[in-house]
């Protein structure tokens, strides 16, 4: 199996449009010793010739053009992209579908509750069905594995399973619709496993890291993890207010509850942080916090990584 990571940031990117802090004014000053990053956006593949998406970001287009193995091969309009995975609704996660909207046939596989929001509450996303099954979709529940199809029905040779980490849903989504959905199908985990039997696990967003959920990802071979903040309070000295990382539905990866002490156990998986927030002082590899989580066996994800399993 093969993992593109398109983009590695939080939502907003880095540097974020509106934001002057240290990280975001550095970087625009030439002064800082990182990379900018676009959305968090992965795409995965077990023979190069189809890929699919795990869930599809703001920046998608720029992402697609950006990855020579995402274009189209050949005369004529195709796209080598089979499918997306969606784990959640957030904006930043589903926003880039309206950029596959050109007519191309795809598979879309989201949990029933997911397909609710799109497909009857938010009227944009029928552009997705323009023509008939332009996409197909697949739903995918906790608990139950499925396969990665193509739109003609072809096996991937990638299989999955979700878990679920939180049962919030959006701010968007109305508390009377939420209240009929699915608290286990709010936001989702994912892992798959290639046709050599290694895993990835991929967790963008993780509320709380519990017993059952370490000993899950013991199981892995890479592991793309939740690194959206470094401290449970990294917004509030910044805007005088706010709230914690834990209320915004993000373990934080420092201090006795954080991450990197509560995965410090797992000797299997390469772990990468990914979806890494602006405000984040890993992204800043002269930082303290980067050579910690470096010494501490991880890596931070950089737009353009690639794994192989």
């Amino acid at each position: 199996m093969y993992i593109e990571i398109l983009g590695s940031a939080a939502g907003g990117g880095f540097p974020q449009w509106n934001c002057n802090c240290r990280n975001c004014r550095w970087l625009r000053e030439g002064g800082f010793s990182g990379q900018p990053r676009s959305q968090t956006q992965v795409a995965v593949s077990s023979a190069r010739n189809c890929w699919f998406l795990l869930n599809a970001s703001p920046d998608l287009r720029t992402q697609i053009e950006g990855t020579p193995c995402l274009h189209p091969q050949g005369g004529g309009r195709n796209s080598p992209i089979g499918g997306v995975l969606l784990t959640g609704a957030d904006i930043d996660q589903i926003a880039g579908l309206l950029s596959l909207r050109e007519l191309h046939r795809f598979c879309l596989y989201c949990a029933p509750s997911i397909r609710r929001i799109l497909e009857q509450d938010n009227s944009v996303f029928h552009m997705l069905q323009r023509v008939p099954d332009q996409a197909s979709w697949h739903a995918i529940k906790p608990g139950e594995s499925f396969r990665l199809l193509d739109p003609a029905g072809t096996d991937s040779g990638i299989g999955g399973t979700v878990f679920p980490l939180a049962n919030r849903y959006p701010a968007y989504v109305l508390p009377q619709r939420a209240a009929e959905l699915e608290p286990d199908e709010a936001q989702l985990g994912v892992m798959l496993e290639s046709p050599s039997g290694r895993r990835l696990a991929y967790l963008p967003a993780v509320a709380t890291l519990s017993r059952s959920l370490v000993e899950r990802l013991a199981l892995v071979d890479l592991l793309l993890f939740d690194g959206t903040f470094w401290s449970d309070d990294e917004l509030i000295p910044l805007q005088g207010r706010g709230s914690s990382a834990g209320e915004m539905g993000h373990t934080p990866v420092s201090g006795p509850n954080g991450s990197l002490q509560k995965l410090a156990g797992l000797r299997h998986p390469r772990k990468v942080f990914i979806h890494l927030n602006n405000t984040n002082p890993m992204l800043d590899r002269a930082s303290a916090p980067y050579r910690e989580v470096r010494e501490a066996g991880w890596e931070v994800a950089e737009d353009g990584n690639q794994f192989e399993l």
